[in-house]
């Protein structure tokens, strides 16, 4: 899978991010930065692979770590797919309105670009829970010298899900669907609680291991 922004230095990431170019918007932000809270949860997994004195978890720590990497590759895909959707939906935009033909056709493609500029934040966070979840696995048996990077993790992913559900806000206003709109909705809400509860749960495991 290619990504250009997965190529490029962090002062260029920073650079770009800083300027007036129209991406990488939030939700691909929101998913590049749970790439580093995807990263403490795999740091602490290699810094337990193969360590003797954690020699009984070595299936689970193997196991999470194919679940980090697979992560991943999803959030690198999931850049390339929120900066696709935004264009997709700019070029939606422009077109032409002249008519009631062309209005019924505008409005109608407007109305997929929302979705598709909803269901990509949605994965987005969907897949920061994951990393939660992993945080608060990892953190009861996770090598204890490296265990606060275990809720920076966990931290960093949860206020990427945050960020990504922002994107999901800012769609939500301009879709007719109302049934899409409840379960959209829904969805967030079940997100939100669910991270909370990871989060606090592995926060309190990083605290009492520290």
């Amino acid at each position: 899978m290619s990504n250009k922004y997965f190529d490029k230095s962090y002062r260029e990431i920073l650079a770009e991010a800083c300027s007036d170019a129209p991406t990488p918007g939030g939700g691909s932000v929101a998913a590049m930065v749970a790439c580093l809270g995807n990263g403490m949860v795999a740091m602490v997994g290699s810094l337990t692979k193969g360590k003797e004195k954690y020699a009984d978890v070595q299936a689970e720590t193997v196991a999470l770590l194919d679940k980090t990497q697979d992560i991943m590759v999803r959030l690198e895909g999931l850049v390339n797919e929120d900066m696709a959707v935004f264009n997709q939906f700019m070029d939606t935009l422009r077109m032409p309105k002249d008519n009631d033909d062309e209005k019924k056709a505008r409005s109608e493609a407007m109305q997929k670009a929302y979705i598709a500029a909803t269901e990509v934040p949605l994965t987005i966070a969907e897949t920061c829970l994951e990393i939660i979840e992993l945080a608060a696995e990892i953190c009861a048996y996770g090598n204890k010298t490296a265990i606060s990077d275990v809720g920076v993790g966990a931290y960093v992913a949860e206020a990427s899900l945050h960020g990504a559900l922002l994107s999901v806000d800012i769609n939500l206003g301009g879709i007719k669907d109302k049934e899409y709109v409840d379960r959209a909705s829904a969805r967030k809400a079940i997100l939100i609680n669910k991270a909370r509860e990871a989060r606090e749960k592995a926060i309190v495991i990083v605290k009492e291991r520290m």
